[in-house]
């Protein structure tokens, strides 16, 4: 047996001692941050890989915003394919494999698959990549016969205005403009289809400023997977359809099957950018490095639905965990950043999680109730609210079996149910809005944390912060307090 003498701390046991600041304005402060050596932020903020969480629509919106949202796991390999397909064809300079359709297909199957796909056109192909014609909603929305073939409404080939592969973005506006269009495609020498460029997508490419975008413009998204080698599959799709990274989702990553699932990633997709985790300890998080993780992900128990340390016993406070995996990395020789996942309640402890020396921080129950998470919703005494589970649950558990399964969750039996030991809780949260707007708040809050540490940087928070532990009475104190609040 052996007992640490340090106390474990979390966020509410400390507070950071103000410095003297340089800055004149919080908007003189650099938010961003890097997510992996590879992959950098505007704002150091990720959505968790939970299925109450992050689906496409809330990974669309963290990217725009400067953050990065992880598509969760428990679905078919097709159909995370397809999540992170959607993020990545939501913004771009130019779609590289735009939605096509046969010269002998019908007015019909135009509209049922821009309905599917959720597109304003498609391009006409004759099966061999040579574009012979475009159709869009304007073409066939008032078509009077939904069994003439798409050649009948269709603009033509000798009428379609083209730009040459490497066009650039200034010159593929001008075109649009000139000839108001809305769909450009781009032709190589031989006049094969390369690509096509929209003028919806010309105005989203200078719409989000500070989006994440990889080097085609296009947004960034991770995807999560898990450590079984099956799981090397699902890897293998999702880096395929663009995913920027893999984020293992694994309650305990200190564990041999992460250990060898980062390494054995790590041999079969060199160039992937993977996040391992998680960990609470300075070991885990040296050992993940060591197998080759470029970024670790820090957090045993402390989400607001995860009971993790009721059910077993174990965990460490989050401020403690950070601080260890930060030293972990530090003595594994390698410079990858932290991403501390979990416990994150308010914008104070976004500040302390980074100036504990964590690079992000990845949130889950607070984006749960956003529009754009995928939660059910209910009303409750008049009042909306949307469903939150930890991944760990017994209702996520058993959808974790129906997956794997290839079944419906409700097709399980009782005895399945009986089986199963949860270590998180389903609940409610308050409906909070679009996910832009609590980004807002969080990312005022941190540029108002960062003039209170005298540091224009994350890098600069973490050199100049000084944390004192306070007692409940200064906890307290730290709240509105004696009075009535309207």
């Amino acid at each position: 047996m052996k007992v640490r003498s340090t106390k474990g701390l979390t966020f509410d046991d400390v507070l950071l001692v103000p410095k003297r600041s340089p800055v004149s304005s919080r908007n003189d402060v650099d938010t961003s941050t890097q997510l992996t050596p590879s992959i950098s932020l505007r704002i150091p903020i990720v959505s968790a890989n939970m299925d109450t969480v992050t689906e496409y629509r809330m990974a669309i919106a963290m990217a725009r915003a400067g953050g990065i949202g992880i598509i969760h796991r428990f679905m078919t390999i097709d159909q995370q394919v397809k999540q992170v397909s959607r993020v990545k064809r939501a913004e771009g300079f130019m779609v590289e494999q735009p939605y096509s359709i046969s010269v002998k297909a019908s007015v019909n199957e135009a509209r049922r698959l821009m309905q599917q796909h959720d597109v304003g056109g498609l391009v006409v192909t004759n099966g061999q990549d040579e574009l012979v014609g475009l159709v869009t909603q304007r073409d066939i929305v008032l078509a009077p016969d939904d069994t003439a073939p798409v050649a009948s409404v269709m603009t033509p080939p000798d009428e379609i205005v083209s730009a040459p592969a490497g066009v650039s973005p200034d010159e593929a506006r001008h075109l649009l403009h000139q000839h108001r269009l809305e769909k450009l495609p781009v032709l190589d020498d031989s006049g094969k289809l390369v690509g096509l460029v929209t003028a919806q997508d010309i105005v989203k490419f200078n719409r989000h400023p500070n989006a994440t975008k990889d080097s085609k413009g296009r947004l960034r998204v991770g995807a999560a997977i898990g450590v079984k080698p099956t799981d090397m599959e699902r890897a293998e799709a999702l880096l395929a359809a663009g995913a920027d990274l893999l984020v293992l989702d694994i309650a305990h990553g200190h564990a041999d099957t992460c250990i060898n699932m980062v390494k054995n990633l790590r041999a079969t997709f060199p160039a992937a950018q993977i996040v391992a985790g998680n960990v609470a300890s300075k070991d885990g998080a040296k050992e993940l490095a060591q197998a080759g993780a470029d970024a670790i992900k820090v957090g045993v128990g402390p989400g607001s639905i995860c009971t993790t340390r009721i059910v077993t016993g174990f965990g460490v406070p989050q401020l403690t965990a950070i601080m260890d995996g930060v030293a972990g990395v530090a003595e594994s020789g390698r410079d990858i950043p932290i991403i501390a996942d979990g416990g994150i309640k308010a914008s104070g402890d976004l500040v302390k999680a980074l100036a504990a020396g964590a690079a992000s921080v990845m949130m889950g129950s607070m984006f749960a109730g956003c529009e754009e998470s995928p939660g059910s919703t209910v009303i409750r005494n008049g009042q909306k609210f949307k469903v939150v589970r930890g991944m760990a649950s017994l209702g996520a558990a058993m959808g974790r079996k129906a997956v794997e399964r290839g079944e419906d969750e409700s097709a399980e039996s009782p005895e399945d149910w009986d089986k199963v030991v949860p270590e998180g809780v389903e609940a409610v949260v308050p409906y909070r809005g679009h996910v832009g707007e609590l980004l807002y708040q969080l990312v005022g809050g941190l540029r108002s944390g960062l003039s209170y540490g005298g540091a224009f940087t994350i890098k600069q928070l973490q050199q100049n912060a000084e944390f004192i532990e306070i007692t409940p009475a200064g906890m307290r104190e730290s709240h509105s307090h004696d009075v009535n609040r309207i």
